[in-house]
C-alpha cells in the first residue's frame, strides 16, 4: 500500500504532494514501483496534528482520486476517519476505506457496506492531537485483539461481509515504543476471523528511538527490517512510503519463507 499524503503537515512528507498534479505523479510512480494499493489521505494524523474539516479534506483528495481513477491499474484507498469523506471518495472512484479512527464515526461501516468497499479498521488510542500524551496499556496485544473483535462484530451487524474487512494495530497511534515492539512481535495473535492484517510502521518515530538515528532517510533500513519480520509473522498488507525498497525486501522474505 503506497502512501500519497495530500497534506501540509504529515510527519515525513507533508507538503510534497499538496498540489494535485504532484500527488497524481507520485501515485503513478508508486504503482510503477510495485504498489498494489494507492492510499490517499488529506489529513495528517501525526502525533500532535490538528484536525482538518471534512470539507477541506475533500477539497484535497477528491481531485486526485478523480484523476487517478482512470489512470491506475491498482485500487485506491482513502485514508480517513470521517464517513462523509469516505463516502465522497468511494463515489469518486476509491474502492477501500483505510479507517484510521477504527469506526469512531458510527456511520463508517454502513458507508463501506453500501459501496461494497474494503474496510481497514485501525486501532488508535485517543486522537492525533493527544494520542501520545502518556499512553498506557496493561496488555496492549490483548486489548487491541478485543478491540478488533468488537469492531468486527459491529461491521458485520451493519451489513458488511467478513471478506470486506482487514485490521491494522495502529503502530505509533497512541502507543509507547515498547507497545509498538510488542505488537510487532505478537502481531500474529491479533488476527480475527482469519481476516488480513495490515501494518503501517514505515518511517515511524519509534524506529529512530530504537536505533538512535535523527534523519528521516535513516528510517528506511529499520522499516525494511520490521516489515520482513512482520511478513514472517503473517502480515498481509504493508502501508509504506518507499515502495520499491519494500517490494524488494518482501520478495526476499517470501523467498526465504517458501524455501524448502
Amino acid at each position: 500500500m503506497g502512501i500519497v499524503n495530500v497534506t501540509l503537515d504529515s510527519f515525513s512528507d507533508g507538503g510534497k504532494c499538496l498540489d494535485p498534479r504532484e500527488a497524481v505523479e507520485h501515485a503513478l510512480r508508486l504503482e510503477a514501483e510495485g504498489a498494489d494499493i494507492i492510499d490517499i489521505g488529506g489529513e495528517s494524523t501525526r502525533p500532535g496534528a490538528e484536525p482538518v474539516p471534512a470539507e477541506e479534506e475533500m477539497v484535497r483528495v477528491l481531485p486526485v482520486i478523480w484523476k487517478l481513477e482512470s489512470m491506475l491499474k491498482c485500487p485506491i484507498s482513502i485514508d480517513t476517519y470521517k464517513a462523509e469523506v469516505a463516502e465522497a471518495a468511494l463515489e469518486a472512484g476509491a474502492e477501500i476505506v483505510n479507517d484510521v479512527g477504527g469506526l469512531r464515526d458510527p456511520a463508517m461501516p454502513e458507508v463501506a457496506a453500501k459501496a461494497g468497499a474494503g474496510l481497514v479498521i485501525m486501532h488508535m488510542r485517543g486522537e492525533p492531537r493527544t494520542m501520545q500524551q502518556a499512553p498506557e496499556y496493561e496488555d496492549v496485544t490483548g486489548g487491541i485483539r478485543e478491540f478488533f473483535r468488537q469492531t468486527f462484530a459491529r461491521a458485520i451487524t451493519c451489513g458488511m461481509t467478513p471478506e470486506q474487512i482487514a485490521f491494522d494495530p495502529g503502530i505509533g497511534f497512541g502507543k509507547r515504543v515498547e507497545d509498538n515492539l510488542s505488537l510487532i512481535k505478537r502481531i500474529g495473535e491479533l488476527r480475527v476471523a482469519d481476516r488480513p492484517l495490515a501494518l503501517g510502521a514505515s518511517r515511524k518515530g519509534f524506529l529512530a528511538k530504537v536505533t538512535g538515528t535523527k534523519e528521516m532517510s535513516e528510517r528506511l533500513g529499520p522499516t525494511l527490517a520490521v516489515n520482513a519480520l512482520a511478513r514472517a509473522a503473517g502480515v498481509n498488507i504493508f502501508r509504506v512510503h518507499d515502495v520499491l525498497e519494500n517490494v524488494r525486501a518482501l520478495k526476499i522474505a517470501e523467498a526465504v519463507l517458501n524455501a524448502s
